[in-house]
């Protein structure tokens, strides 16, 4: 503190100012406002950081379940595979002459041929290929393009 050369003290100022109260309200809204700006941002980004990982999740879900369901898709086609090869060798081990002669006669009732049950017959040995009657004529004169240029050679 300093010596004043006046004789009437300083006012001292009130540590609150008296104003009405919109603007009071005012003043109110506007700080929560600068309180609410960082908040809201910091709302926003965690948003759409959640946003992103969740789309993340959501496209990794569906990855692994296709990647399951080409696997089931898989061994189903080995198995499959396996069958058929199975059944294959099972039909070539069944085709051979044996075999067959076995099942006609034992499913079918079949019989091998006698002598008595065969016949013969002759067949006449005349050709019965008749030959062509038309004959085919070629122009030798060609197409209307060799013919002008042979008209212009003098040939």
């Amino acid at each position: 503190m300093s010596y004043q050369y006046e004789t009437s003290p300083r006012k001292i100022e009130p540590e609150y100012t008296k104003t009405k109260k919109r603007v009071v309200k005012k003043a109110k809204k506007k700080a929560m406002k600068r309180k609410l700006k960082p908040n809201v941002k910091a709302i926003l980004y965690i948003a759409v950081g959640f946003s992103v990982l969740f789309a993340i999740g959501y496209r990794n879900s569906l990855i692994a379940v296709t990647f399951n369901k080409k696997e089931e898709l898989k061994n189903n086609l080995s198995v499959i595979q396996k069958e058929n090869e199975q059944l294959r060798v099972g039909i070539e081990q069944s085709l051979n002459l044996t075999n067959i002669e076995q099942a006609a006669k034992t499913t079918l009732g079949m019989q091998k041929l006698d002598n008595s049950q065969k016949k013969y017959i002759n067949l006449p040995k005349k050709d019965y290929i008749e030959p062509a009657v038309e004959e085919i004529h070629m122009d030798e004169e060609g197409n209307w393009f060799s013919q002008v240029i042979q008209s212009i050679l003098g040939e």
